[in-house]
This record gives C-alpha cells, sequence and structure tokens, in this order.
C-alpha cells in the first residue's frame, strides 16, 4: 500500500487505533501522525497477490501465519502501526492478538515511486526494532529486480540484490526466516513493465 499526505494527529497509539477502526480507509500511524494509505498500481496489487500467495501455500502445514496488506504491524516496543504488503509471524505472542502483528520474522514491501524512498528508510529502521525480524524484502513494481535485506548470524544486516539478466541461481531468493526459496521472474509474468511515460 501507498502512505499519502499526513493527517489527524493522536497523542496515543489507543486512540488512534480506536479513531481507525471507525475509518473506511486504513492509515499507518507513525509518531503520534496517521498517514492515509492510496491505492495502488495494477502491477503492485498482482505482485503482492502473488507474494502473499506464495507464502500461504508455503506454510500451509507450518504453524507460521501469513499476512497480507490489511493486516498491520505493530512495531515492537513502539506505539507505530503500519500496513505492509505481506508478512509472515511464526511467534506465538501472535497468535493471541487479533489486531496485528508485533513480531513477524519477515516483513514484504512492493516499491513504488512514492513509497520506495520510505520503504528503505524510516520504515526499514522502524522495522529493525523488531528483534525477531529475520527477512526485509523490497520487491520492485516497475522492473523485475528484488533487494534482500537478512540479518547474519551477528545480527548484522546484509542486503542481496536480484534483477533481470541474473542466472536462475542468482535469481532464486532465500527466505531463510521461513526457509522458502523461489525464482524472481515468478512474481512478474504476464506483467507489463512498460516504463510510465
Amino acid at each position: 500500500m501507498v502512505a499519502t499526505n499526513a493527517t489527524p494527529s493522536f497523542p496515543t497509539s489507543e486512540a488512534f487505533l480506536a479513531w481507525e477502526a471507525q475509518q473506511r480507509e486504513k492509515y499507518e500511524y507513525i509518531d503520534g501522525q496517521a498517514y492515509a494509505m492510496s491505492g495502488s498500481s495494477v502491477n503492485h496489487g498482482r505482485i503482492a497477490i502473488r507474494l502473499t500467495s506464495l507464502l500461504d501455500s508455503h506454510l500451509d502445514d507450518r504453524p507460521c501465519v501469513p499476512g497480507n496488506s490489511e493486516i498491520k504491524i505493530h512495531i515492537a516496543g513502539t506505539r507505530n502501526y503500519t500496513y505492509p504488503d505481506a508478512s509472515v509471524t511464526c511467534d506465538d505472542r501472535d497468535q493471541t492478538t487479533p489486531d496485528a502483528f508485533t513480531y513477524p520474522c519477515l516483513i514484504v514491501e512492493v516499491l513504488s515511486k512514492s513509497t520506495e524512498a520510505c520503504d528503505r528508510g524510516g520504515k526499514f529502521r522502524l522495522y529493525r526494532q523488531n528483534l525477531v525480524l529475520q527477512d526485509y524484502l523490497l520487491v520492485s513494481s516497475t522492473q523485475i529486480e528484488a533487494d534482500l535485506y537478512c540479518k547474519n548470524d551477528r545480527d548484522d544486516w546484509v542486503i542481496v540484490n536480484y534483477q533481470a539478466g541474473d542466472t536462475i541461481e542468482l535469481q532464486s531468493i532465500e527466505l531463510q526466516s521461513i526457509g522458502l526459496s523461489f525464482i524472481l521472474d515468478r512474481l512478474y509474468r504476464h506483467l507489463d513493465l512498460t516504463p510510465e511515460t
């Protein structure tokens, strides 16, 4: 989803959540400010659907729960809430919270021109506060490309870039958090990636 201009501010996350429950639209809540979530491109939506379908199929017999853009992420240790395009939690603490995941091991954002800088910068800084997070996948909606930020054994974040033209071996994205590997091209089949004018 795409966050648009700021709307009302709220002194507490409880006040925000009560207000958002009465709204038709979804809102992210960052540092006391609510941000309306706008629509996205067809490619963005189709890529997000493919990712959540892939995650759901893979996790069918595991105790992990996949989420789509309808499921909020409560940033651990903060009062902030976001709506990533996809997520997965395997943490028992999230099994009893009906309104949001707090301890996802995987978060996925499908990039658009209006959100890319925030997804790579501010949101990633927020998401890293969750010590359970292992993989943060950013997928382009305008070209065959993805960046995977993954936490190594020393708790350092390492980035791996995948793009069109790589060999199949180099295009195989491995999400260690849930033991899933898939070929990047799979997300882009039958999409028109003609550059915008």
